[in-house]
């Protein structure tokens, strides 16, 4: 298969052309502006993709809250520039990676959620990406594009950024192991978020550009929530010293959501996939590549978490 990858320099752009590859598809990257349609043109008609994977963004859901217009911009603007050079390359496909901050916040009652549920986003981040989901519709119902969105939960794994709360705990503890720094500042603790594995994240892309229901939204998750207290603590029970977590207030978003947590039933079914690498695992290897980044052993991550 013919493929192309918007935001291939990134996380879960990485660990996708990685995948990609390994199954033998043909892996085109474009690095171009996606607000800049004559760029993408160029990249897209260069290489005729059968499945286009659209992971570009802005991605930073703090950032977002005093970048609103620019998040909107790249993001919603973005998309549409995307799609469109899609359909005029011939695409077959495109996999859009949407977000579960198109969500906002849920009630106890309402999870686990699923993707019936309506979009209420709370977050300038979320709403950027519920407005690029209906630039998805649109496409689809008024110009007969091939559009899957994939609404993508909490991922984690080796090369995110520190901007993101699990790499951003192993990155602290990396450092303390080095310079015999006690204390781990964290943020809110309470907040429980669905986390998965990136390699797990990709393949289910991958499968949604084979076996996904043109037009539909699938959530890839792995439909259990764990605390960020939780997990920093598992964090630092893996450091190799003594450590103990520290509240900043610097660390707090002006907007936080209790509990995000989603049901994966509609992907399982129409693909097959289950998320299958075990969050010890995930800590391990998350932790380990930011002591070989504190060790100057490994470059640091390229940036956003599409």
């Amino acid at each position: 298969m013919r493929a192309l990858v918007t935001g291939a320099s990134g996380f879960v752009g990485c660990h996708l052309v990685a995948h990609l590859a390994a199954c033998g598809d043909e892996v085109t990257t474009s690095e171009a502006e996606i607000t800049d349609p004559e760029a993408l043109e160029s990249d897209f008609s260069g290489c005729r993709p059968e499945a286009v994977y659209h992971l570009a963004a802005q991605a930073d859901v703090k950032a977002s809250f005093t970048a609103a217009a620019a998040t909107l911009r790249v993001n919603v603007e973005g998309t549409f520039n995307v799609l469109d050079a899609a359909h005029r390359a011939g695409a077959a496909r495109v996999v859009v990676v949407s977000s579960a901050d198109v969500y906002g916040r849920l009630e106890p009652a309402e999870l686990p959620v699923d993707e019936a549920a309506p979009m209420l986003p709370v977050t300038p981040y979320g709403a950027s990406k519920a407005a690029a989901e209906m630039v998805c519709l649109q496409a689809g119902a008024g110009r007969g594009i091939d559009v899957v969105r994939a609404r993508a939960f909490n991922h984690l794994g080796p090369g995110q950024s520190n901007r993101f709360v699990a790499a951003a705990l192993a990155a602290r503890i990396a450092q303390n192991e080095r310079t015999g720094a006690e204390t781990v500042p964290v943020g809110n603790l309470q907040a429980r978020r669905d986390f998965t594995d990136v390699r797990d994240v990709v393949r289910a892309y991958r499968l949604l550009a084979e076996r996904g229901v043109c037009g539909e939204a699938y959530n890839v998750c792995s439909g259990v929530s764990l605390s960020v207290g939780e997990l920093a603590e598992a964090l630092v029970a893996r450091a190799a010293r003594p450590m103990r977590l520290i509240t900043d207030d610097k660390l707090l978003r002006p907007v936080d959501v209790a509990e995000v947590r989603g049901d994966s039933s509609k992907l399982q079914a129409a693909t097959g996939w289950h998320a299958e690498v075990k969050l010890e695992r995930t800590l391990d290897d998350v932790l380990d590549y930011w002591r070989r980044v504190t060790a100057g052993s490994e470059l640091p991550p390229l940036g956003d978490s599409q």
